[in-house]
Parts: C-alpha cells; sequence; structure tokens
C-alpha cells in the first residue's frame, strides 16, 4: 500500500521482495479557483498549503484583527476567492447567503430557501465558489446558484421533489462539489443515489443508480441488510474527488455506506457498509495514498481501503479497522499519520498510524471538535468553543498555543477553521472572527508550499 508523504505526485512504494518502485501516486482533484473556493478547501481535504505562520501563539490567543456580527445562525465555513468571502446563515425564517469583503464589511445577503428550525437550527453548508458563480445546498435540499459579484439567483433545484429522496434527522448538510461544467450532490433518492447537475441550468447531466438496501449478488456491493427495496439516503457528509489510474471517482456516503461513482459516466463502481447508532455518516472520506479512510460516530466500521487500480478502480480492499469515531469535525491526513477527535469512545483528539491504524498517542487536555493543517501544525477548534495549536511530534501532541474564542459553556461551536492569506477565520453562529496567525506581520508575505498539479 502506498502513502502519500507531503503532496507530491508519485510515490516510492515497497514493492514485493522489498524492491523499491516508483509510480504515480492518486491524487485529490483539486479546484482550479483560487484560495478557499469549497469546503474543506481547494482538495477538500482541511490542509492549507501556506507556510510562514506563526509557530507559537501569544498567551492570549493570536491578534484579533477584526469580527463581524449579524450573520445569522448557522455552522457553515466560510470560503473565500479574490477579495471575497461567502458563508450562510439562518436569519428568522429564511437561509441567507452573505457576502463580506476581507476587512469583514458585508457586501450582499440573499436568501436560499428555508432556514433549519429543527434540532440543533441554524445553516450547515458551505458554499462554493466556481468561474464566478456560488453554488449552494440549504437544509430542505434546496441546491441554488448565484451570482457572486451581486448574489443575483441563477436557477435552483429541489433535490427530494426531483429525485425522490427526503430529509434527515438533522437536515441535509453536504457541500456541494463542483466538477468542471457539473454541479455534483449525493440525492439519495428513489430516482438517484448521485446526480451531475449542469453548472449554468441545474438540468441533470447523469444519474448514479439508487442504492437500494438488502443483501446484493455483486461483490463490489455491500449493502446493510435491511427490507429488500428500501432506498439508502444521503448522509450528512461531502464527497472527495479522485483520481485513481485512468478513472476519476467520486467518493461519498449514504446514510449506511461508503461509495464511489464514476464522475464521467455516473456509474455506481462499489459500496461498503458503514454501520452506525443513529443513522449519522458526518465526516469526508479522506485519502490516504491508494486508500480511503472513513469513519462515523458510534461506528465499529472505522476502516481503510484500498481501491484497486488494476481494475480501473472497480474495487475496494479492506486494509485495516481503527477506533477512531469522528463525528463532523474531520480527519486530516500528513504524512503516515491521520488526526481527528474522538466522539464518544475516549475524550479528545488522537493520532493514528496510517499503515495499521494503531493509536500513536492522544490527548484529553482539549474537546472534541474540527481540525484544519497548516505549516507543520493542527488547528483544532473545539465545539466547547476553545481554539488551540498542537504540534504532532512523534511522540505526542505539544500545545503551542490556545485561548477561549467565545464563553465557556458552549457545547456547539461546530464551523471548520479556515485559513487564508495569513488570516485564521472562525465563526460560532452570528460573529465571524478573524486573526492574523502571519509570522511576518505582514499579510502579504505569506506564501504557499508547491501545490500539486490540478488533474483536468
Amino acid at each position: 500500500m502506498a502513502f502519500a508523504h507531503g503532496l507530491s505526485s508519485s510515490v516510492c512504494v515497497e514493492a514485493a521482495g522489498g524492491i523499491a518502485a516508483s509510480q504515480p501516486q492518486p491524487q485529490l482533484i483539486a479546484s482550479p479557483a483560487p484560495g478557499w473556493p469549497q469546503w474543506r478547501g481547494p482538495r477538500r481535504d482541511g490542509i492549507c498549503d501556506e507556510v510562514g505562520l506563526l509557530e507559537e501563539w501569544p498567551a492570549d490567543g493570536p491578534r484579533l484583527v477584526w469580527q463581524t456580527n449579524g450573520l445569522g445562525r448557522g455552522y457553515s465555513a466560510p470560503v473565500i476567492v479574490g477579495d471575497r468571502l461567502f458563508l450562510a446563515g439562518d436569519v428568522g425564517d429564511q437561509l441567507r447567503l452573505f457576502a463580506l469583503d476581507l476587512t469583514g464589511r458585508q457586501l450582499w445577503q440573499k436568501p436560499n430557501g428555508r432556514s433549519w428550525p429543527g434540532p440543533y437550527p441554524g445553516a450547515r453548508a458551505s458554499a462554493a465558489w466556481h468561474e464566478g458563480r456560488l453554488f449552494h445546498l440549504n437544509a430542505h435540499g434546496r441546491v441554488a446558484a448565484f451570482e457572486a459579484e451581486t448574489g443575483r439567483e441563477i436557477w435552483a433545484v429541489d433535490l427530494f421533489e426531483r429525485y425522490g429522496g427526503k430529509n434527515l434527522t438533522w437536515a441535509t448538510s453536504e457541500c456541494l462539489l463542483v466538477d468542471g461544467s457539473n454541479v455534483l450532490v449525493t440525492a439519495g433518492g428513489a430516482e438517484a443515489l448521485m446526480v451531475a447537475l449542469d453548472v449554468r441550468s441545474g438540468e441533470t447531466v447523469w444519474k448514479a443508480e439508487p442504492l437500494r438496501l438488502g443483501p446484493s449478488s455483486d461483490p463490489r456491493h455491500q449493502r446493510v441488510e435491511e427490507p429488500a427495496g428500501q432506498v439508502d439516503n444521503a448522509s450528512y457528509a461531502s464527497p472527495i474527488l479522485v483520481r485513481f489510474g485512468d478513472r476519476r471517482l467520486v467518493i461519498g456516503c449514504s446514510m449506511r455506506h461508503l461509495f464511489g461513482v464514476d464522475a464521467d459516466r455516473g456509474a455506481l463502481l462499489w459500496t461498503r457498509p458503514l454501520r452506525t447508532q443513529f443513522e449519522v455518516i458526518a465526516s469526508t472520506p479522506v485519502l490516504v495514498g491508494d486508500a480511503v479512510f472513513v469513519t462515523a460516530p458510534d461506528s465499529p466500521d472505522a476502516k481503510l481501503y484500498q481501491v484497486r487500480t488494476e481494475d480501473s478502480g472497480q474495487g475496494l480492499d479492506l486494509l485495516w479497522t481503527t477506533v477512531l469515531d469522528t463525528c463532523q469535525g474531520g480527519v486530516v491526513h500528513v504524512g503516515d499519520a491521520l488526526y481527528g477527535a474522538w466522539y464518544r469512545r475516549r475524550k479528545g483528539w488522537a493520532c493514528i498510524d496510517a499503515r495499521t491504524g494503531v493509536v500513536r498517542y492522544e490527548t484529553s487536555a482539549l474537546a472534541k471538535g474540527s481540525v484544519l493543517y497548516a505549516d507543520q501544525r493542527l488547528y483544532c477548534l473545539s465545539e466547547q468553543g476553545e481554539m488551540a495549536l498542537l504540534e504532532p511530534t512523534p511522540h505526542a501532541f505539544e500545545f503551542k498555543g490556545r485561548f477561549r474564542l467565545v464563553p465557556g459553556g458552549q457545547n456547539d461551536v461546530w464551523t471548520h477553521p479556515v485559513i487564508h492569506r495569513g488570516r485564521l477565520y472562525l465563526r460560532h453562529h452570528e460573529t465571524l472572527f478573524c486573526f492574523d496567525v502571519n509570522a511576518h506581520g505582514d499579510n502579504e508575505s505569506v506564501s504557499a508550499r508547491p501545490k500539486p498539479p490540478i488533474i483536468p
């Protein structure tokens, strides 16, 4: 099995007999847009390429540059392109998209359907920016496209009505993935598991077959045994786009499964069951070399699967199972390790050996939360409102700074951190905070690591 060390496009692997060989490395397909244009960044992996960031923070945290209030209730993380920042929040009975400049000044706000007043009220998904347009999925399955400059709505689609799906207990939360001329989204309906919508019109380009539960005779598909014919709906997780050999795959999660879909044809290639206690899968799958890692809260199925490339990515082999049960805070893969937070099995944060699934070390000194990796450090925002800078060493997490973002007593500080041009963006519902984490004190001097080539 191959593992990525950094972001190179090839990797040295140990072949049979111990002979080192070089072979092309599977790659996440990055957005061609500049900045931080989508959920978890250009590659949707929770990794920021900027360097020259503060190695340690002052006792009270990095300098607060600005904060903006009145952004509605929600968990939607910002996306940033050029001199614009976009995020969503619930205001009254509407979900609204907000556009800000990089000083925090509001430029416009526009509705995208109804707000979510149910359990854990607030806007869920982040938007995606592509060629001057924003794409967003609200909590009720409404997919819409907007002009990024003005907020004018261009088209909208009712996902559940068109494809026969239904909403989830805690509301649909998927962050849309734009692939060239297509917007990809998990429909989870009787008409389709996943669909590609035309970016210009919202019309259906392709549909992946619905995922019906019950036993499957196809060895590529392993399914949760439920009454035959029942449809597996969408999950709370967001997909990734990967090139494996000569095939481009969308890898995502339904309510009960990990799945892979051919990104060009919409063919469902394989499924694997992911058992959970409350049918919650909320963590984006993680590419680990030539394999994919998936986890969920209250699940025995946190696993790494190798994607078989000899048959054009049509199969999976189980490599290992681990105990990391991350919920919505995400997991990042760096070198030969995976980093993320526990949910209920244990407390705090863990480093998992990506070769074996063994827990290398952990800490309970910070409550569970969301993670971002940048410049050799982890930016960990706990759900209780404490922000920490952790350096992952070979043997332990070393705290390089921590501060309280919001008063104690919180348990819903769930928005993922974002770093762009030396600024750290943190959100708690109505308020967006912007901190200076540039070691040089000059926002223009922040550089980035060389990026892998964008794969067409």
